[in-house]
C-alpha cells in the first residue's frame, strides 16, 4: 500500500482572464518522488509550482500539505530581501532541528563564501546562494525552478549527485534534458490547462508524450467524422424520425459542443535564420592570443581556424572566460597579445545572454523592429510583425505588450526571433537554451544543425552540445584552452583517454621490458614489448619486428583518423546522418586509443634497444 502524499493538489483551478491556465489539477507528491514538471512554455508549469507553495493562491480546489512536512521553493528570480551577507540568507531557511553545518557545507560546495554580499551577486552565483537556501534544511519536499539556469556545467552535475543522494521529495522544471534524466523516476506534463503523469523518469516523456497526442488526434477524427454522419440524418433524414428521436438530436449537440471546447495541442514554433551571402572559406583566424583582466589570466596563448561551416560550442565553468574568448574570436574584444584575423564577407548576428537588447518599457512588436514600423525583413522579404511573432507562438494580442510582462520564456523567444531575423552567415549565440521549452530547443537544434553558415555557441546544456556542435573549445586550467571533436560527450572521451595516455609508464624500469598494456591495433605486439632481451643482450625476433613495423602502423591510425575527422567536418553531417556522425567519433575514439598504445610501445622498444646498446 503507497504511503499518503507529503503534498497534495486537488483540483487546482485557476484563470487569468480568458481561456484557463489550470483546470481541475491534480497532483500527488509521496516521500521520495522525484518528479519532473513539464509542458511548453506558458502552460503554467511555474505558477502551479507559486500555487503548491501557497504563493499564489488558487481560483478553487484545496492545497494539502501533510502536517510536520517542511517544504522548501526555488524561485526563478530570488529575493534577497534585506539580508546583509549570502550566510545569513541561507541560513534564515533553518529550522531548530536542522544542522548548521550544512549551511557552510552548501555555501562551500557552491563556490560561494558566508560574508559575500547578495547585492554583489553575479546572476549565476545569486542562483547558487537561492538553491542552498532551498537545501539547506533538508526539507520533506522541495520545488525547484528551472534550478540549472545560470550554473555552469561542474554546478550542474554537483547538484545532479546531491539529488541523487537526497531523501526529500523533488518536484522540479528544467529545460535541460540530461539534467531531467539523471534526476527524475516520474513525470507530469501541464498540457492544456491539466495534467498526465507517467511513473517513468524523463527519458521516457518524449516517446509517450507522441503517443498520447497521436491517439488525441485520432479520437478528434472519430469525433468529426461521427459528427458529419450526424449532421447528414439530421438534414437529410424522415421529418417523422426527428420528432421520434429527439435523444439522438441532443447527442448530436452535445458532440458539437465537445468539439467546439476541445482545446489542440499548441502548435511548435517555426524557426528559420535569416540568409545572407556567403562568407569566405575562413571564417576566424586566432594566433597565440592572451587575455587578462586585474592580474589573472583568461586566456593564454590559444590558436584557432575556424572554417565555413563550423560549429564550435565553448563550456566551462563560470568564470573560466569563455564569453571573453567569444568576444576576441568575433572581433568585439581585442586581445593583449596575439592576433585575431577575421574571414572576407562576414555577416554576424549575436544572441546575448543578458537579453540587453530588450528594455522593458517596449512594446513586444516594437522590441522586434527597434521602432521602425510594422514591418520585419525576412530573407529579404517584408513580414508583418503580428504574422512572424506567429512563428514563435506570440499570440496577436500580444504584439503592444511590454516586454517586461513577458514570461522567461517568452523574453527568450522573442530575442531569438530577432536575432534570427538578421541576416547572417555568423551565427554567435551566448546561453540560448535559457528559459525555452523542449520543443522550442528541438527545432532550434535542427536550425543549428542545418545552418549553411558558422555557428558559435556557449552553452552548458549537455544535450543541446552533443545535438548541435562539430567541435568544443574547454579551459584545461591556467588560461589553457584546448579543442575536441565532436560533441561534449566526445569531449569528455578524449579527456578520459588523454589522463589515461598520461598515467601509463613512460620508460621501462632497470633491464625489464615494458609493463602490460591494453590491446593494440597490431595483434600479439604487447608481448614482443613485454618479452625480456634474450641472454646475449640483444632484441628478441619479436621485439625486432615491432620496433620494425610499429611507424607503418602509426601512420596508418593517424590516416584513418584524419580521413574520419575530416568525414565529420562536414557540417550537414549530423543532420543528414546522426548514425554515421556517432559511429565516426567512436571509430576516432577507438583509432586514438591503438595510436597512443602504438606510439607508447615503439618508444618503450626504442628506450629498451638504447639501454642494451648504451
Amino acid at each position: 500500500m503507497a504511503p499518503p502524499p507529503l503534498l497534495r493538489l486537488d483540483g487546482v483551478a485557476l484563470t487569468f482572464g480568458g481561456t484557463p491556465l489550470l483546470s481541475s489539477v491534480e497532483l500527488n507528491v509521496l516521500p521520495g518522488d522525484r518528479i519532473a514538471l513539464v509542458g511548453r512554455n506558458g502552460s503554467g508549469k511555474s505558477t502551479l509550482l507559486k500555487i503548491a507553495a501557497r504563493q499564489v493562491e488558487p481560483d478553487r480546489g484545496e492545497v494539502f500539505l501533510k502536517p510536520g512536512t517542511t517544504l522548501r521553493y526555488l524561485a526563478q528570480e530570488p529575493d534577497f530581501g534585506d539580508f546583509s551577507t549570502v550566510g545569513d540568507y541561507v541560513a534564515e531557511g533553518l529550522g531548530p532541528a536542522d544542522d548548521p553545518y550544512r549551511v557552510t557545507f552548501l555555501i562551500e560546495s557552491l563556490g560561494l563564501t558566508e560574508d559575500m554580499s547578495p547585492a554583489n551577486l553575479s546572476g549565476g552565483e545569486a542562483r547558487r546562494a537561492a538553491l542552498a537556501k532551498a537545501l539547506a534544511p533538508e526539507p520533506d519536499v522541495v520545488l525547484l525552478d528551472e534550478p540549472t539556469n545560470h550554473l555552469d556545467l561542474p554546478t550542474i552535475e554537483w547538484l545532479e549527485g546531491e539529488i541523487r543522494q537526497m531523501k526529500s521529495a523533488v518536484v522540479v522544471i528544467s529545460h535541460d534534458r540530461r539534467f531531467l534524466q539523471t534526476v527524475t523516476r516520474a513525470t507530469v506534463w501541464l498540457d492544456r490547462g491539466g495534467v498526465k503523469r507517467i511513473d517513468e523518469g524523463f527519458g521516457a516523456f518524449e516517446a509517450w508524450r507522441d503517443k498520447v497526442l497521436e491517439e488525441e488526434e485520432r479520437d478528434l477524427q472519430k469525433l468529426d467524422r461521427k459528427i458529419v454522419r450526424e449532421e447528414h440524418w439530421l438534414r437529410y433524414g424522415v421529418t417523422a424520425r426527428r420528432t421520434r428521436n429527439m435523444r439522438r438530436l441532443g447527442e448530436l449537440h452535445a458532440m458539437r459542443q465537445q468539439r467546439r471546447e476541445t482545446r489542440r495541442a499548441v502548435g511548435q514554433a517555426v524557426m528559420q535564420a535569416g540568409e545572407t551571402r556567403e562568407s569566405g572559406k575562413l571564417v576566424i583566424e586566432a594566433e597565440g592570443i592572451s587575455k587578462a583582466y586585474d592580474g589573472r589570466v583568461l586566456v593564454k596563448d590559444f590558436s584557432t581556424r575556424i572554417a565555413r561551416g563550423d560549429r564550435i560550442g565553448l563550456v566551462g565553468p563560470n568564470g573560466a572566460g569563455k564569453t571573453t574568448l567569444l568576444k576576441m574570436l568575433i572581433g568585439e574584444l581585442p586581445p593583449d597579445e596575439g592576433r585575431i584575423r577575421l574571414g572576407t564577407n562576414l555577416d554576424l548576428a549575436f544572441l546575448d545572454q543578458k537579453r540587453a537588447s530588450l528594455k522593458d518599457d517596449v512594446g513586444v512588436a516594437e522590441a522586434l523592429t527597434d521602432g521602425r514600423g510594422d514591418q520585419v525583413m525576412v530573407n529579404g522579404e517584408p513580414r508583418h510583425v503580428a504574422g512572424y511573432l506567429k512563428d514563435f507562438l506570440f499570440q496577436s494580442e500580444q504584439i503592444r505588450t511590454p516586454v517586461g510582462q513577458l514570461s522567461g520564456g517568452e523574453r527568450a523567444r522573442l530575442l531569438l526571433a530577432k536575432t534570427l531575423a538578421t541576416p547572417a552567415n555568423l551565427l554567435v549565440l551566448d546561453e540560448p537554451t535559457n528559459d525555452l521549452d523542449m520543443e522550442t530547443l528541438d527545432l532550434l537544434e535542427e536550425l543549428i544543425a542545418g545552418y549553411p553558415g558558422t555557428v558559435l555557441l556557449v552553452s552548458h546544456d549537455r544535450d543541446f552540445l552533443d545535438r548541435t556542435v562539430t567541435g568544443v573549445i574547454s579551459p584545461a586550467g591556467d588560461g589553457v584552452w584546448l579543442e575536441y571533436a565532436g560533441g561534449y560527450a566526445d569531449m569528455l572521451a578524449q579527456k578520459r583517454d588523454m589522463a589515461a595516455a598520461e598515467k601509463r609508464p613512460a620508460k621501462a624500469s632497470g633491464s625489464a621490458a615494458a609493463k602490460s598494456a591494453p590491446a593494440t591495433a597490431a595483434s600479439g605486439r604487447n608481448d614482443a614489448a613485454q618479452a625480456k632481451p634474450t641472454s646475449a643482450g640483444k632484441l628478441s625476433f619479436k621485439q625486432k619486428f615491432a620496433l620494425e613495423t610499429l611507424p607503418k602502423t602509426i601512420a596508418e591510425l593517424e590516416g584513418a583518423i584524419a580521413g574520419a575527422e575530416a568525414e565529420m567536418a562536414d557540417p550537414a553531417l549530423f543532420s543528414k546522418n546522426p548514425g554515421r556522425f556517432q559511429e565516426l567519433a567512436k571509430l576516432i575514439e577507438q583509432k586514438r586509443a591503438a595510436l597512443a598504445q602504438a606510439e607508447n610501445e615503439w618508444l618503450e622498444l626504442e628506450m629498451l634497444k638504447a639501454e642494451i646498446e648504451g
